[in-house]
């Protein structure tokens, strides 16, 4: 008992740790920057990139479309190669709904070393580039703006001298799975790449959420966005680096008023979602794949295993220290809980969907080594040359 007693002791070290040392970044307060409105507003450029999207458009595009914003806007919605109607569900709903100005064009498949999502991305900022804009706003066709999202985004932007301004949409959390693993992945993801890290200057932190980028043109030209980073999986995070490597400055926070509406009802569709780029994440290296499933276990499922061990085995240090450690990891979890609005008797839970994500990501890896790593939406993507 006494190898489990150390275990299970360096457990609760590490989440003390984490409690004080990783950027707080279990606090969900974090929202738009003080903003104030301009004197003029800049010209701006919404590029929508979209495959096989034509399901959740009719939610989404007409928030786009209805953008109260004084300054003068379009929208590039770039048709990805899509076989449901995506690009004439675009003009229907354009025609229908009316507001901004909608062009919807296509690229033709990506050549080789691009993934299709960036592709697209490259080709909606070259037609945006004709209108000189100051800002583009990359969003993805499943996102709902409220009418004044791309206003605050933009004085956030202006206010702050930031040169990328970036917001996790809150996702769907309605069915038993989504609300089990949902705001688990925004909860690790902030574990990941603390939010208020992201936002100092000289910091090494760099992430955003590709689904709400606003990012300065000329920050995007400095950065050779999207040609450097063309064959990432993880785009919104590999944009902000590049970006941040350039001398830009970005800041990424939660959501209030910009929304997921894909839904993921059942775990195989949440399953697809982690494990097409998890092992991406680690770099498609196995000694990073191991380190993370051992950093895993200790941290998300010794907690409860030392608890349940020591009230079998009567070791009572083994139990109260496994009890701790499993009180401070679902405290934590706690604010991401309530800021989904759900119910608090998830939070003990925790470990349950860790070993969830642990499961996803090696799977990921197994996925990868036949061949079929980072699948999506029929195009599957190799890891990226390392030249």
């Amino acid at each position: 008992m006494d190898v489990v007693v150390w275990i299970t002791a360096a457990s609760l070290a590490a989440w003390l740790w984490l409690l004080l040392g990783q950027g707080f970044f279990w606090r969900t307060d974090l929202r738009l920057p003080p903003r104030a409105e301009p004197g003029s507003w800049p010209d701006v450029c919404v590029v929508v990139p979209a495959r096989d999207e034509a399901a959740v458009l009719p939610d989404s595009l007409p928030s786009l479309l209805a953008q109260d914003y004084p300054g003068r806007a379009e929208i590039f919605l770039v048709d990805d190669g899509s076989s449901d109607g995506t690009g004439e569900t675009a003009r229907t709903l354009a025609d229908r709904f009316g507001g901004l100005p909608l062009t919807v064009d296509s690229p033709g498949e990506p050549p080789a070393g691009w993934t299709g999502k960036l592709w697209a991305v490259r080709h909606g900022i070259g037609l945006a580039r004709a209108r000189d804009p100051e800002f583009l706003l990359l969003t993805d066709a499943d996102i709902a703006h409220e009418p004044d999202s791309l206003r605050e985004l933009v004085a956030a932007a202006r206010t702050g001298g930031f040169d990328l301004v970036s917001q996790m949409a809150r996702l769907r959390v309605e069915s038993v799975w989504e609300r089990l693993v949902v705001p688990a992945f925004v909860y690790f993801f902030a574990q990941l790449y603390p939010f208020r890290w992201i936002a100092r200057q000289g910091a090494r932190t760099a992430a955003a959420a590709g689904g709400c980028v606003l990012l300065r043109t000329e920050a995007a030209e400095r950065a050779r966005i999207p040609d450097s980073i063309r064959q990432a999986v993880i785009d919104d995070v590999s944009l902000a680096r590049a970006v941040k490597r350039s001398g830009g400055r970005i800041w990424l926070g939660l959501a209030e008023r910009v929304d997921s509406v894909r839904p993921y009802p059942r775990l195989a569709d949440l399953w697809r979602m982690v494990s097409r780029s998890a092992y991406a994440q680690l770099r498609h290296n196995p000694l990073v794949l191991l380190a993370t499933v051992l950093g895993l276990a200790l941290i998300y499922l010794v907690p409860p295993a030392a608890l349940i061990t020591g009230l079998v085995a009567d070791s009572a240090p083994t139990a109260v220290l496994g009890a701790l450690a499993w009180a401070v990891l679902a405290g934590t979890y706690i604010p991401m809980l309530r800021y989904y609005r759900q119910t608090l008797w998830l939070a003990p839970f925790l470990p349950f969907t860790a070993l969830l994500y642990l499961l996803m990501t090696v799977d990921s890896a197994v996925q990868h080594y036949r061949g079929q790593g980072a699948a999506w939406k029929g195009r599957t993507y190799a890891a990226p040359d390392r030249g």
